[in-house]
């Protein structure tokens, strides 16, 4: 008997057993550096129609559709949250027009290939078409990091991912009010009223949930810890209330509310923020495995040849085409223009949300939506693996690729920073000093080490600097709160794991000693910022060795006792920075970089 056909717990087995698969699918491509939803698809499928174990529409019943519709509602209200009017004012003009030229010009191309090529109705093919220009960005982010791009094409596939999310799933909202209206009204002027009604509502809601969070939590009527329990209870409402005036409008509601609340300048904006990612992550995965799981062998065997075009339509024609156009005339080069066109990987985001509008869109009678949900599998499964692959030989072609491993930012300009950075560069890692202090930064030119002037943490450094380019930070300035303050924002941008910092001048004292939340890793051999720096006055230098089997760590040791190994590069891979309370793998063909003593001087007989 099938698991999900056990009386009793089936659903709590089965809820468990979808997230389960949902956050492990994440893991797992996470540790083999893949997109994750090509895993969860394979899960979802695989647990679904493949072996029969999970049934989401029995297990759950009529609770299955609201569900969805809440998490898909709290999916696209953190897309909204994403979308700050100042960050996309201050963007280059390539973003610019591929969110006010090319989204539009995508919908449109959308449509037109969704009903000429799949043979879909044009309200069908509205709708779809809507989403459709959303490129993902939780799926377009690990592709840019794999890939290695230039600063200014990854910045605009980005940006375009990032707000092109919310403004696409807007466009299929708005699509389908207007075909719900028009499908359920008695007469074209009661469908027009109701509809602007609906859009009113919706709009109002939305409105007045962003205002009364923002005003509410800048006049600290909420205490800190109920902030997101009081956000996510707003967000409900409003969502439940649109809803009850409009059928479906509530998506519309909440993500307005999340535009409000993201350019609303809130002090915890960045926690609020922050949470919500995380919440969409177990959203978009549980979703994501349902949906998958809720597919018939009926709809996968639909998958025929008219899908194969439509794939290669989107991929060829109605993605490039909408992006050459928007682009033309600009000052984004000729080969930059050309991988954003013929790179559009699509994500969680469209299957979650084109699932659900075609299920209400075949209930309001228009059959033909059931095609959505398979069509929008295929057209993900296909971007993803497709872009997963070539992404990284186009760029290589077109001459628009970075470093050849991820980079480091070292902050700091003091001689062990300069000296840590000369040997970095000497290993073929991008590299980078930032200090806040002009003068601090002189050594660092002069030795051609790449700088920037500032504050890591503002949003100048964010917007100017390409931090797709590097994924380890080194906080090393003379100042140990600083370097705690940055270690500690940044943890969850870099992950823990990838943040160092100089051992802190108290860290031995009780009484200065801070919880292990916050800083970073210890690095530099357990020295502090003042010890570190009286090395390299006496003599001490970052020194590259090449280990092989003709020259073993153990080899390396003997002739360097006083050593002080600081990270170590394998060849192709990506640099591993090292404790004090960690050693060196003792494996060939790696390069270690050591903090060693000046050498002896060779006096002569």
């Amino acid at each position: 008997m099938a698991l999900a056909e056990t009386a009793g717990l089936a659903p709590v087995l089965a809820f468990a057993l979808v997230g389960a698969l949902g956050v492990g699918s994440q893991w797992l491509a996470w540790r083999l550096r893949m997109p994750s939803i090509v895993l969860m698809l394979l899960a979802g499928l695989i647990v679904g129609p493949v072996l029969g174990i999970l049934n989401p529409a029995e297990q759950f019943g009529d609770m299955l559709g609201p569900v969805i519709a809440i998490a898909v509602a709290i999916i696209l209200f953190e897309g909204g949250i994403t979308l700050n009017f100042h960050t996309l004012r201050d963007a280059a003009t390539g973003v610019k027009r591929l969110v006010v030229l090319g989204a539009p010009l995508g919908w449109l191309a959308s449509a037109l290939t969704l009903h000429f090529v799949a043979g879909l109705s044009w309200a069908t093919s509205a709708v779809f078409g809507g989403i459709m220009i959303v490129t993902g960005p939780t799926v377009i982010a690990p592709l840019l990091r794999q890939a290695k791009l230039q600063k200014r094409p990854a910045a605009l596939l980005q940006w375009e991912a990032i707000v092109n999310d919310p403004v696409g799933a807007l466009a299929a909202v708005l699509a389908f009010q207007v075909v719900m209206v028009l499908e359920t009204a008695s007469s074209a002027g009661g469908a027009a009223q109701e509809l602007a009604i609906g859009i009113a509502v919706a709009t109002l809601l939305g409105i007045a949930g962003g205002w009364g969070i923002a005003r509410a939590f800048r006049l600290a009527y909420v205490p800190e810890y109920m902030k997101v329990p009081v956000l996510f209870v707003v967000l409900l409402a409003v969502f439940a209330l649109a809803d009850f005036v409009l059928h479906e409008s509530g998506l519309l509601a909440v993500t307005i509310m999340g535009i409000w609340i993201a350019n609303a300048h809130l002090p915890s904006y960045t926690e609020l923020r922050r949470f919500k990612e995380q919440a969409t992550v177990l959203l978009v995965s549980g979703v994501f495995i349902l949906l998958a799981a809720n597919m018939s062998w009926a709809a996968l065997r639909s998958l025929d040849m008219t899908a194969l075009l439509f794939v290669l339509a989107v991929i060829l024609i109605a993605r490039p085409l909408p992006v050459l156009i928007a682009l033309a005339f600009s000052d984004v080069p000729w080969r930059e223009r050309l991988l954003v066109a013929f790179t559009g990987p699509r994500g969680v985001v469209l299957v979650a949300v084109a699932g659900l509008f075609g299920e209400r869109l075949v209930e309001i009678g228009i059959t033909d939506a059931a095609s959505i949900a398979p069509l929008a599998f295929a057209l993900v499964a296909a971007t993803v693996v497709l872009h997963g692959f070539t992404l990284t030989p186009l760029a290589r072609l077109l001459g628009l690729t970075a470093s050849a491993s991820p980079g480091v930012i070292i902050l700091g300009g003091s001689r062990w920073s300069v000296a840590l950075a000369e040997a970095l560069k000497k290993m073929d890692l991008q590299v980078i000093i930032a200090d806040p202090n002009h003068a601090h930064l002189r050594s660092a030119r002069d030795a051609g080490v790449q700088t920037y002037f500032g504050d890591i943490l503002s949003k100048e450094a964010e917007e100017r600097l390409d931090l797709v380019a590097y994924d380890k930070i080194i906080c090393a300035t003379d100042n140990d709160a600083y370097n705690t303050l940055v270690a500690t924002d940044l943890a969850p941008e870099f992950g823990r794991e990838n943040v160092f910092q100089l051992k802190r001048v108290r860290e031995s004292s009780a009484r200065h000693a801070l919880p292990a939340t916050l800083g970073g890793q210890a690095i530099g051999g357990d020295k502090t910022y003042f010890e570190a720096n009286a090395l390299i006055s006496d003599g001490w230098e970052f020194r590259v060795t090449g280990l092989s089997e003709e020259f073993t760590l153990e080899q390396w040791r003997v002739k360097n006792p006083e050593a002080i190994p600081i990270a170590e590069l394998e060849k192709g891979g990506e640099p591993r920075f090292l404790r004090p309370d960690s050693a060196p793998r003792n494996t060939t063909d790696v390069e270690l970089l050591s903090l060693s003593p000046p050498k002896p001087v060779q006096r002569d007989s």
